[in-house]
């Protein structure tokens, strides 16, 4: 089923239960994706460019949601990590550490990186791969890793 089709009927479900919070992200993932079809001049984005919007939300949050708990506001805090859960609904499914770790290893070969100063080039070769399944700072601590 397509991002849009599911946002839809999610949304109907959501105004029907009177989830209020729900809706409330919902309607803003959709407008963030008919902005960005606008943005590129198309009818409808690719499932890779309603990643990368999903991926987007949802670094935008939990970056609000660590400068909120550093400024101890609870309030703002379970807000934006009842978003984040929301939001998560509508990613791929995470890869696992092993998982991970295989592909990081996979890159490091392909590219044939021995020394930090080759992380760019693994970053580069592995993050198309693991797109809106990994975050991009676990990835990078563990290119890290194996790169010291």
């Amino acid at each position: 089923m397509a991002l849009l089709e599911r946002l839809n009927q999610d949304m109907k479900s959501a105004l029907k239960n009177k989830e209020k919070d729900k809706l409330g992200v919902i309607r803003m993932v959709k407008a963030s994706l008919q902005n960005e079809a606008i943005k590129l001049g198309k009818d409808q984005l690719s499932e890779d460019e309603e990643l990368t919007v999903l991926s987007r939300e949802l670094k935008q949050r939990k970056e609000s949601l660590h400068e909120f708990k550093s400024a101890n506001r609870e309030d703002l805090v379970d807000k934006v990590q009842a978003e984040i859960d929301v939001l998560q609904t509508y990613m791929p499914e995470q890869l696992s550490d092993e998982e991970l770790e295989t592909l990081v290893l996979e890159a490091i070969k392909e590219v044939g990186a021995d020394s930090k100063q080759d992380m760019g080039k693994v970053m580069g070769a592995i993050m198309p791969k693991v797109k809106g399944k990994a975050d991009g700072s676990k990835v990078n601590q563990m290119v890290l890793k194996h790169l010291s």
